[in-house]
């Protein structure tokens, strides 16, 4: 709900919030209102949306609640290579794992298919450095987490190892980035 880059062409304001309508028929008479996941009543969701400008008489077809991941303990059940600890025959992709958001699911899905590849070919590949997205992400689900309080993570700078020595934190990000492009060229040409 952050007004980043909106403001109100008739009176030149900045919001203090935008919601954000996604059609969800053709027809153009159905739209969602994104990221509106609640705990509250039915009626209290209605009372507070009639107070945003332009839903004041909206009919609501559906109402906002809260979904249920599921996922397994990766930390504990899961090898470097998504293979199940108990039976390495079973290999685990995506969002039960414990990844969260669909570039993050997909990519957990693309290293377990890599794996399963490659020992197909009775190869073995190395998981992909813990300085790469992959990596990180890969090493959280599969160990780093602490399994009794694991609960499902997006990619993000926090997952990767800290930069050596002191840094200006504006130039931290950009840190991250090029060593992960170094350690991905590495892997990859490995």
């Amino acid at each position: 709900m952050e007004p980043v880059a909106r403001y109100d062409p008739r009176t030149g304001r900045w919001p203090h919030a935008v919601v954000q309508l996604r059609q969800d028929n053709a027809q153009g008479t159905l739209w969602n209102i994104v990221g509106f996941q609640t705990k509250l009543k039915h009626s209290e969701q209605v009372r507070l949306f009639r107070t945003i400008p332009g839903l004041e008489n909206a009919e609501f077809a559906r109402l906002g609640g809260l979904h249920r991941n599921t996922f397994i303990r990766s930390p504990e059940l899961l090898d470097p290579t998504l293979r199940l600890k108990s039976k390495p025959n079973i290999r685990f992709a995506g969002q039960i794992t414990g990844c969260e958001g669909y570039i993050e699911s997909a990519a957990i899905g693309l290293l377990a298919g890599r794996f399963a590849a490659a020992e197909l070919r009775g190869e073995t590949l190395a998981p992909p450095p813990v300085e790469t997205a992959f990596g990180a992400l890969l090493h959280h689900i599969t160990g780093a987490a602490e399994a009794a309080t694991y609960q499902p993570m997006n990619v993000n700078f926090g997952l990767f190892p800290p930069i050596e020595g002191k840094t200006k934190k504006a130039d931290r990000k950009r840190m991250y980035t090029d060593r992960a492009r170094e350690a991905l060229q590495r892997w990859l040409a490995a």
